[in-house]
């Protein structure tokens, strides 16, 4: 049985990232115009989600979110999930329909060909281990943020070992939301990590489930806010995977 596996593991991840690249190819000049100015963004957020949605369709995947509360329009948000698969930015794209937001992601990522060129002209890249590289983050969260627009941040800080399921999480995302008093809006992504994980040999079609859990609002938890709004957002999505 292994004997067929692998080599079908192999060719679906193989499919993954061509699916990846033939996407943008056919919708780079949609996508170069929408990055030509800053104010075009919620245009580029749109073609986003188009590319989004062929490439968890061309995997076999389909999606069920289940909100918990609904997301207010015209209102920024601040929004976190753990963070397990390749394909949780696609999810994401998908599962926030009319709030267009910014992802705040590690800048290794922009090197990826194709996908790297769009990536580091329209997210927030972070060194996380710059301390002023961190600190500008905060600099261009809050222009974006005056813009309408929302931040989205997987708070892990990356893809923690597989056998981990949840891995301890950074203060940023929290900061942000206190400092804007935003609130902050936790999802749990429960079926990437069986769909496509960072394990070469694994993965299938099938569904992907969300959760999109009450909001937090900062000015609700006082002094040591960020820290606190971390240890709720960790146990929730920890006992929300752990259910499942």
């Amino acid at each position: 049985m292994k004997l067929i596996q692998y080599p079908l593991w192999i060719i679906y991840r193989v499919w993954f990232y061509v699916l990846v690249g033939l996407t943008i190819v056919v919708l780079f000049p949609l996508l170069f115009i929408s990055i030509l100015r800053s104010s075009w963004y919620p245009f580029f957020f749109r073609l986003a989600r188009v590319w989004s949605k062929c490439i968890l369709l061309g995997m076999g995947f389909y999606w069920q979110t289940k909100w918990a509360q609904e997301l207010e329009k015209g209102q920024s948000y601040i929004f976190v999930a753990n963070h397990t698969s390749m394909t949780d930015i696609m999810l994401m794209f998908v599962v926030i329909k009319n709030h267009p937001f910014v992802f705040v992601g590690k800048k290794e990522l922009a090197r990826i060909p194709l996908f790297g060129f769009f990536y580091k002209r329209t997210c927030i890249l972070v060194d996380r281990g710059d301390i002023k590289s961190r600190q500008a983050v905060f600099k261009r969260a809050q222009k974006r943020i005056e813009s309408g627009l929302s931040i989205c941040i997987f708070p892990e800080g990356g893809v923690p070992p597989e056998s981990v399921v949840l891995d301890r999480f950074k203060l940023g995302a929290f900061r942000l939301a206190v400092d804007h008093q935003l609130p902050l809006v936790p999802l749990s992504f429960l079926d990437n990590k069986k769909r496509l994980s960072y394990t070469i040999f694994s993965g299938s079609p099938g569904r992907m489930r969300t959760i999109g859990h009450s909001f937090l609002h900062p000015k609700n938890y006082g002094k040591d806010a960020a820290k606190k709004m971390s240890s709720a957002v960790y146990d929730l999505l920890l006992n929300s995977l752990k259910g499942e």
